[in-house]
């Protein structure tokens, strides 16, 4: 390996363009080397754009350029475990846009994978590795807040392009896959544990993904947690955590630029705090650097990801039938 990591990029998705790479560029460990676009006229216009020195039209030849160490997986969802398994048993460290898989026997191959490979591989929920994040485990860990009994999350946004893949369900779409998933993340954050038992309704569009999500959560120590998620409402998310002597407020517990802020209010009185970090997405780029570098593992960890997927399917499954859903522990 030469003194940068160099990244590989499977696809020319927005996301790469406007978060991913611009974090990229911030870091002094990594380089932009490489990426694939089966578009070739989006292919050549992305890689102008962003530097990049190669380009290919397969997916597969990028996997096999030996002067590459990790790939950045930003596909449709459907594609993440496919070319997530695929990089790895090509000798490749991976970082995977969320939801890394979206069925058990998707997370057992990516995990078997990474356990013959001797490589990494991540799920990039980028709040994961900000300070902000990082202070609400402290305050909830410290008892500032005392024993939690609610949690609440949610996260929303207007999808108005209608040709978009998360409207497609063989593409893995849906508000809960797309979005919801960070809320059901975080409380698996704070909680150290899978629900017990969920419930969850849905409001389907035409295609029949669901444009709108809405769930109950039990969590161990009788916490109740409630999330939401929609593709049809204007932009909102949010984290609240009470407890018996405090209640944390995160308004923008997922998106944010260069500050965030959490707010705890106690008997009345409220205060604030701020955090900043140089761009959201840099934090799980050290992470991955750390991995591969030093030798440390990632935040986020497969074992982790296991957990909130069946908590995922919990909720879809319990959508579909109208009865909650109890988890194995």
């Amino acid at each position: 390996m030469t003194d940068k990591i160099r990244w590989g990029i499977l696809g020319a998705a927005r996301i790469a363009a406007n978060q991913f790479n611009p974090a990229l560029r911030k870091s002094v460990r990594s380089v932009l080397a490489a990426a694939a676009s089966r578009d070739e006229a989006k292919g050549r216009e992305f890689a102008r754009t962003w530097g990049i020195p190669r380009l290919y039209t397969r997916y597969e030849d990028l996997l096999a350029d030996p002067d590459i160490d990790v790939i950045y997986n930003p596909l449709p969802n459907h594609l993440h475990a496919e070319w997530t398994v695929r990089a790895l048993q090509a000798g490749k460290h991976v970082l995977c846009e969320k939801p890394l898989v979206l069925t058990l026997d998707e997370m057992q191959r990516v995990e078997e994978a990474a356990q013959s490979s001797g490589k990494v591989a991540a799920e990039a929920f980028m709040y994961r590795h900000h300070p902000l994040t990082h202070a609400v485990q402290e305050i909830v860990a410290s008892g500032e807040l005392g024993e939690i009994r609610l949690m609440r999350g949610a996260f929303s946004f207007f999808l108005n392009r209608p040709d978009d893949y998360r409207w497609d369900p063989a593409a893995g779409g849906g508000s809960l896959w797309d979005v919801g998933c960070y809320p059901v993340s975080y409380f698996r954050m704070l909680t150290g544990s899978a629900p017990l038992t969920v419930q969850g309704w849905q409001v389907t569009a035409p295609s029949g993904v669901d444009a709108s999500f809405s769930a109950l959560l039990r969590y161990p120590g009788d916490i109740l947690a409630q999330i939401d998620s929609s593709f049809a409402t204007q932009p909102y998310t949010t984290i609240e955590v009470r407890g018996s002597k405090a209640t944390l407020w995160v308004p923008k517990p997922f998106l944010f630029s260069s500050r965030a802020d959490l707010f705890i209010t106690q008997d009345g009185r409220q205060k604030r705090r701020s955090f900043s970090l140089p761009h959201l997405y840099l934090g799980e780029i050290r992470d991955m650097e750390d991995c591969i570098l030093e030798g440390k593992s990632p935040r986020l960890s497969l074992a982790e990801t296991r957990q909130n997927t069946a908590a995922l399917l919990a909720l879809y499954e319990s959508a579909r039938t109208q009865q909650p859903v109890h988890l194995r522990p």
